[in-house]
């Protein structure tokens, strides 16, 4: 999964998210009033920590992932009056990004305005589109995001359970305001489809089981340290299982009968997201957003349906060595069917997921100078989510919440995981891929804690599939079947760009996505069925993973086309990260200049080395 700065923030629950705050209209007057009036630097610095500053404030989970201190205790105000105050305060940073004179700012931090004012425009720009009447799907809203703000929150004090514990009291509030804007979605008919609710209730009501210590809300409390006195322990969880018992039960439960009896009887039914009101022009500003290109719709098409053409000849290449005998759809069949390729048991699954991993690391150091500090783990997928979620997803970490980063791989439904996509889904959600990029972004010294919050989905995830194809590099894929696994991770995210445009732009129906997926790729059915339903939730969303991948790797072609023998691809990996996560446009034009300097710098040493030559001659 994804995680830009937009994406980073609804990943970890911000859109969902909500309370009793936001960064308060006062205190934003005060520091937006406290701007330098003059000098480029100091003001875009300025502008930066109003932005950071903004950000941490008002979506309080983030804060808490991120270990930026004094925000434990709330959530995000998502009243229609705290999305309105937000999109305000978001306007005014963008007019002053604007009066900003950036020819003015050193070489350096050029980069910096370009990024901060992107960012607020296309911001501000999304604002036409009513997306806050879209706070829960089956793969994001309070149901899912808030039970990981609260296990991801410190619990080495009492202060620290107290916070919890005021979270915990302010639930209720969260689910109905979450609620409202539900209840207006319907009145609008925004919605998502109503065949991806099917999962909804059972996932709500999977957080209220009747015994408190089941629920994930209340998961902190069954884990408390020996540091914390018995007698604090039992006073904190005696307080924890009322507020369950007397107010969150109740709410969470009339949640779900609103989910059952008025939300998905009244969900639209309709699955194009371009058959919302103004749903062409949305889906437009979803696709430019998510993929940081100009490209439309049709273009992506074209370019999916020519990299699932390209694919598809590997795909045969590798069937025919096996010496299988039987068609594309035979040989897939036998890769979804056949018990050779399943584990017996969730733990065995979990102990390979975590071999490949510690194979893998070991290896880094062929294709990186730079790795980073932070370590992760592997962690099974919560059981009150497993069944609708994706195979695998990353939850960033952070060095300042001392809480490492977690490739969190899917147990549920044990035929559905072959062994043959294994390495190449470490590979994508763990390092070279997501752990390593995102670790190292937030690493990045010398450069404003505003550049290290996020990133750009066409960025993250683009890297993290064009890391899939590095595992060649890494020892992995030694078998053909495991080869073909990884052509079929690279074939699923190019029947992404034919599906997901597909569905929402030229008309298919959701039984012609899936039958289109299955036909191309050896992926089982439930995990094919999860993935649509994902596309018509998340419109545009998955269409930056291939498109991403694909500018990758024409800027390492140019580079090696250009440098030849010199090129060097550890060098290569660590200026493509070495700024973080940025738009492709971004990325495009740091490269070639990159590049450039590397050309320039070869011919010098080419110069002096033929001078120092005719010297020795002359002698």
């Amino acid at each position: 999964m994804s995680f830009f700065r937009k994406s980073l923030l609804a990943a970890i629950g911000l859109c969902a998210a909500t309370g009793t705050t936001a960064m308060e209209e006062r205190a934003f007057n005060e520091a937006f009033a406290e701007l330098p009036a003059e000098g480029a630097t100091a003001r875009l610095k300025g502008l930066q920590d109003l932005r950071y500053r903004w950000i941490m404030e008002s979506y309080p989970a983030s804060a808490t992932y991120r270990g930026y201190p004094g925000m434990d205790d709330r959530w995000t105000d998502n009243s229609l009056e705290g999305i309105k105050r937000r999109r305000e305060q978001t306007r005014r940073m963008l007019a002053a990004s604007r009066q900003l004179d950036d020819s003015a700012l050193p070489g350096e931090l050029q980069l910096d305005y370009q990024l901060l004012y992107q960012d607020l425009l296309t911001e501000v720009k999304g604002f036409q589109f009513p997306d806050h009447l879209l706070p829960v799907t089956h793969m994001s809203g309070i149901q899912r995001n808030v039970p990981g703000v609260l296990n991801a929150m410190a619990t080495g004090s009492v202060a620290d359970y107290q916070n919890i514990l005021s979270r915990l009291e302010k639930l209720p509030a969260l689910v109905q305001q979450t609620r409202e804007l539900m209840e207006r979605g319907l009145e609008q008919e925004i919605t998502p489809p109503q065949i991806t609710l099917r999962d909804l209730p059972a996932q709500i009501r999977a957080l209220i089981p009747e015994n408190p210590e089941d629920s994930p809300l209340l998961k902190p409390f069954n884990e408390m340290r020996d540091s914390i006195p018995v007698a604090q322990q039992r006073r904190l969880k005696k307080r924890a299982h009322a507020l369950y018992r007397d107010e969150l039960v109740p709410a969470w439960r009339v949640m779900a009968e609103f989910v059952e009896r008025d939300y998905i009887p009244g969900a639209v039914t309709d699955t194009a997201f371009t058959s919302r009101p103004d749903g062409l022009r949305w889906y437009a500003h979803k696709v430019r957003e998510n993929t940081t290109t100009a490209l439309s719709p049709a273009e992506i098409h074209r370019i999916g349906l020519n990299e699932v053409k390209r694919i598809r000849g590997e795909m045969d290449k590798i069937i025919a060595e096996t010496g299988f005998e039987g068609d594309f759809k035979a040989f897939t069949e036998f890769l979804r069917t056949d018990p050779r390729f399943f584990h017996t048991s969730r733990e065995a699954l979990m102990r390979d997921y975590r071999d490949i991993a510690k194979r893998i690391d070991g290896e880094l150091p062929k294709l990186f100078r730079t790795l980073p500090r932070l370590p992760y783990g592997v962690k099974r997928i919560p059981e009150y989510s497993e069944k609708s979620q994706t195979t695998a997803y990353y939850m960033p970490g952070s060095i300042e919440a001392g809480r490492a980063g977690v490739f969190f791989a899917n147990t549920y439904a044990l035929d559905s995981r072959p062994k043959w996509e294994m390495e190449a889904l470490t590979v994508h959600e763990a390092m070279p891929g997501h752990h390593l990029q995102i670790a190292l972004a937030q690493e990045l010294e010398g450069v404003h804690p505003l550049r290290r919050l996020g990133g750009y989905t066409a960025f993250v995830e683009g890297w993290g599939l064009y890391s899939e194809s590095l595992g060649h590099d890494l020892g992995l894929y030694r078998d053909p079947y495991s080869r073909f696994g990884a052509l079929t991770y690279d074939m699923w995210r190019a029947v992404r760009l034919v599906v997901d445009t597909g569905m929402h732009q030229l008309g298919w129906s959701r039984e012609q996505a899936i039958e289109y997926f299955m036909n191309n790729s050896a992926k089982p059915r439930h995990d094919v069925t999860v993935e649509i339903d994902r596309y018509l939730v998340w419109p545009g969303q998955a269409l930056a993973y291939k498109l991403g991948q694909l500018k990758i790797k024409e800027l390492r072609a140019a580079a090696e086309e250009e440098l030849g023998d010199s090129f060097d691809i550890r060098a290569f990996h660590d200026h493509l990260l070495g700024a973080g996560a940025v738009p492709l446009n971004v990325l495009e034009s740091r490269m070639t200049a990159w590049i450039e300097t590397q050309a320039s710098q070869r011919a010098g040493n080419d110069a002096e080395e033929s001078s120092a030559g005719q010297a020795a001659a002359s002698l």
